[in-house]
């Protein structure tokens, strides 16, 4: 680390590695590739969205890094959160990869309505970001074509070829161009996403890590949603344009130094200060319009299935026909020659189930069979795999966004398996709505009644065994917010659900189970536990014993200022959690939950038969 540890830092700059030069757009995939060789870079993002950019030695630890941020924030470091995903950094940063994004937030018990930000202090705050116009944080294995947008985009910047603000959506966006003038990628910065403190279209009011447009999914967190859709997407198979995370500089972003978004905006591109901020960045895809403007009856149906493998698995809480690009194959626009494009991600894989959007839930397409190929790809997938991978290359997503991966592709290989079409796949994980009241999906009533089962257990055992945690246990963990859940309570409407009209696939599972298994081909079959109720978990639930949690930590009351989330979109219910199990129980948790599925299809099959179609109560964002 350079010796001049009291230079201040700028707001709307991020402070690189101070006395280091660094002359390339991006790291050497050789200097980081998981080792710690030397020196790591890590990018500090407070969470009013101010990047800093700092080099750390083998000796650093969280105290040293806390303090260097002092000096910067004037900020006592015992009021302050060092973060990476679900981990709060005490000392140990042996954890943290090269090129790592950390979340700095103010704690709870310090933190109020007239001092809701961070902030450097001081006017002649001058030290320079020397990091390159574009790093890429960390080296995903699928991004050498990344790489070279990179370069071409770096090139234009030198050149002085500036972004374009994208006018439409709610967050912001910037088309990046090339030395021609022609967008080769887009990028939106996580601290302008909405409701996000830089919000360029008045759409602010929370701090980032706080629940966001979904509430189970905080703000600041869409960008690395959107990398882990691309790399999720095995063999092009969506076709997913190419995505990375990175720090990105240039003055064309937006700055919120007052109220008035829009001034404070203009102000600050005249004035043309250089902003660093952490971003999504893809590579743009041509296309002649999206799903919104055109006839469905012309998609491919290969291209739909595929689309909706996908969003199955990363349970997708908005696809709507304006993130589905259609490119024309054959120049002059004859039906049926056109080419699907999924984009926008950013609300993929939230902390909790809860009502997701499929706009193609009702397109003739989703009605029809998968092919042998669909089958053979969903057969292949393993969530175990997918889990290890993501955990790899984006170390900051949070363990119940991979429990929910989990749970979904269980799901979606157990669902086709039985011969359920995608339509079918989708309504099953759809809330129905009924007059005011939202009601669980089905595959949430399978979650319900799973847990029910692990807590039965859990009581008979509890009698011959006392508990490991305490509520001491939880009295030292450090805050961070926390995604609200409601307890589902058990309603007349509900018990008719879990009736022979909804639910009746739950009665006789275990008596029916080998015939079900009998059914299924091998190749689609996941690891069943065994029959007596044994202590162990099963071969499925043990392999995924990594994909824990930390302990549930308080909630917070959080102030919302001007547009909040809460005024611009309903709340949706969560009524299952994934985020409160520990391992032992999570893995029983999918040991009960595969035994309810067969019967859970079987309802479906014979509810699928002549019957009307639903009223859904998902909402779409146009994000």
């Amino acid at each position: 680390m350079a010796p001049n540890l009291d230079s201040p830092v700028q707001t709307q700059m991020a402070v690189a590695v101070p006395n280091h030069s660094l002359i390339n757009a991006f790291h050497d995939s050789r200097k980081t590739d998981g080792k710690l060789v030397g020196r790591r870079r890590v990018f500090v993002q407070t969470e009013t969205g101010c990047v800093l950019g700092l080099e750390l030695d083998r000796s650093d630890n969280a105290h040293t890094v806390k303090r260097r941020l002092q000096l910067a924030l004037n900020i006592p470091t015992d009021e302050s959160s060092l973060t990476f995903g679900d981990l709060v950094l005490k000392n140990d940063l042996s954890t943290v990869r090269n090129d790592s994004p950390l979340l700095l937030t103010r704690n709870f018990l310090h933190r109020s309505s007239s001092t809701p930000c961070l902030s450097p202090t001081g006017k002649d705050l001058q030290q320079r970001d020397r990091s390159g116009l574009v790093e890429i944080l960390g080296c995903p294995i699928q991004c050498w074509t990344t790489k070279q947008l990179v370069n071409d985009v770096v090139k234009a910047i030198k050149s002085g070829v500036d972004p374009i603000p994208v006018n439409g959506g709610l967050g912001g966006a910037y088309y990046f161009r090339n030395s021609r003038g022609e967008n080769v990628a887009i990028v939106k910065p996580t601290d302008e996403e909405p409701f996000a403190p830089n919000n360029p279209k008045g759409f602010v009011g929370k701090a980032l890590g706080q629940p966001g447009l979904k509430r189970s999914v905080r703000v600041g967190e869409t960008g690395f949603r959107e990398v882990a859709a691309y790399l999720l997407d095995h063999d092009h198979f969506a076709n997913v344009p190419p995505t990375v995370l990175v720090k990105i500089t240039h003055c064309v972003f937006n700055v919120n130094e007052g109220m008035n978004g829009s001034k404070a905006a203009a102000s600050h591109r005249n004035n043309k200060k250089q902003v660093s901020k952490i971003a999504s960045f893809q590579k743009f895809i041509p296309h002649d319009f999206d799903a919104s403007d055109h006839g469905t009856s012309s998609f491919p149906v290969s291209a739909v299935h595929r689309i909706g493998i996908l969003d199955i698995r990363i349970f997708n809480t908005d696809r709507h026909g304006g993130n589905l690009l259609v490119r024309k194959l054959d120049k002059v626009g004859r039906f049926g020659q056109v080419e699907l494009i999924p984009i926008d991600h950013g609300l993929c894989l939230p902390e909790t189930l809860e009502d997701p959007y499929f706009e193609w839930i009702h397109w003739p397409q989703a009605s029809i069979p998968f092919s042998e190929d669909e089958l053979e790809y969903i057969a292949n997938l393993d969530p175990v795999r997918d889990s290890d991978m993501l955990r790899m290359e984006l170390p900051m997503i949070r363990d119940a966004c991979l429990r929910v991966l989990v749970l979904c592709t269980v799901f979606l290989k157990e669902a086709a398996a039985y011969g359920l079409c995608l339509a079918e796949i989708g309504e099953m994980m759809s809330r129905e709505f009924k007059g005011i009241e939202e009601e669980p999906s089905e595959i949430e009533l399978v979650c319900i009644e799973a847990r029910r089962l692990v807590s039965e257990r859990e009581a008979a055992m509890s009698v011959c065994t006392d508990s490991e945690v305490t509520a001491a246990d939880l009295d030292d963990v450090d805050f961070q917010f926390e995604i609200d859940y409601d307890e589902p309570d058990i309603t007349p409407k509900m018990a008719d659900l879990f009736g022979a009209s909804r639910l009746c696939r739950l009665e006789g599972v275990v008596e029916e189970e080998e015939e079900e298994e009998a059914d299924f081909p091998a190749k689609f079959a996941l690891p069943l536990p065994p029959r007596n109720p044994a202590p162990s978990v099963s071969q499925l639930s043990a392999s995924l014993k990594n994909i824990g949690l930390f302990e549930k930590r308080p909630k917070e009351a959080v102030e919302n200022k001007r547009r909040s989330a809460n005024e611009q979109l309903p709340t949706s219910a969560s009524f299952v959690k994934v985020a409160d199990m520990g391992e032992e129980e999570w893995g029983l948790f999918l040991e009960r939950f595969q035994e309810l599925l067969p019967g859970a299809f079987r309802g479906r099959k014979c509810a699928s038969a002549g019957a009307r179609q639903r009223q859904r109560l998902g909402t779409s964002c146009q994000f």
